[in-house]
């Protein structure tokens, strides 16, 4: 009687309807967002992530950190959450932030991002942080600002001259740039490690989408870059060390619940599959 029932719970595993799973992944994301008080512990912080926040906070005050804002929308979940935790870390340090985009779409993510981090800790722009805006040109962007970044953004976002601005003051190629990251979520990346630290020795690191953190690993490896954040979990380990958990921590624990439930209905279906064989075979 017992191996009837197990047969055909079995059975139905094996036949049932996709919908259901999209009802699991659903009620996997939704319920962990609206169940107050529901959280993920930080967990262990990787050592690529470690790497760039040591990075920003062995820097002396009013050091220089540019960061390149090189996603769009379609990224925001991945990419704004590290935006808005790297320039907190910078600010409460007393660097100097500088933004960058050869994304046209980068230039008011990061906006949004100096601008919170700017709120809490009370810097100026023009005076601690500065937005220079999108430069279409991508690697002659990149390669300009070794040259004379000037040249390239002789303006900000604003519209304001860079020669007067007092947060750029003795600043002028990447000797002048104490640390570089790019955030992106395209390829443009590998522009910034063969033209920004191949060419002009800056000292790189990245924040990439989840999907594409595999292609930079090699890079670590021989010292091109000195650490990388992956994705959202890259974005909760960095939140996590600068002791402000936020959206990504937040987000964290729907994907985890999700992905759970992605590895319960393989195992059930892996089985259900190999009972019904055994079954068949018996017969």
């Amino acid at each position: 009687m017992a191996n009837d029932k197990r047969a055909k719970f079995f059975e139905r595993m094996l036949y049932i309807d996709r919908r259901w799973i999209f009802v699991g992944i659903a009620l996997a994301v939704i319920v962990p967002y609206i169940i107050p008080g529901l959280k993920m512990s930080g967990g262990a912080v990787s050592s690529r992530t470690r790497a760039i926040y040591d990075t920003i906070d062995h820097l002396p005050p009013r050091s220089v950190v540019m960061i390149s804002f090189d996603y769009g929308p379609a990224s925001i979940p991945e990419m704004q959450p590290m935006a808005v935790a790297i320039c907190k870390h910078a600010m409460s340090r007393d660097l100097r932030v500088f933004g960058v985009a050869v994304h046209p779409q980068g230039p008011l993510l990061g906006e949004e991002a100096l601008r919170e981090a700017a709120a809490e800790y009370g810097k100026k722009d023009g005076i601690d942080y500065v937005n220079l805006g999108y430069k279409p040109g991508g690697a002659v962007v990149i390669k300009g600002i070794g040259t004379n970044i000037y040249k390239v953004f002789p303006t900000d976002m604003a519209g304001k001259n860079c020669a007067t601005l007092p947060v750029m003051r003795g600043v002028k190629t990447y000797n002048d740039i104490d640390f570089v990251i790019t955030l992106s979520s395209t390829p443009i990346p590998f522009s910034w490690i063969a033209f920004a630290h191949e060419a002009y020795g800056a000292k790189l690191g990245v924040g990439v989408t989840a999907v594409m953190a595999t292609d930079f690993y090699p890079y670590l490896q021989t010292g091109q870059l000195v650490g990388l954040i992956n994705g959202l979990k890259g974005a909760a380990e960095y939140e996590y060390l600068i002791d402000h958990p936020a959206s990504a921590a937040r987000g964290m624990l729907p994907q985890s619940v999700a992905h759970l439930w992605i590895i319960l209905t393989v195992i059930l279906g892996n089985i259900a599959f190999f009972a019904q064989r055994a079954k068949s075979r018996r017969s």
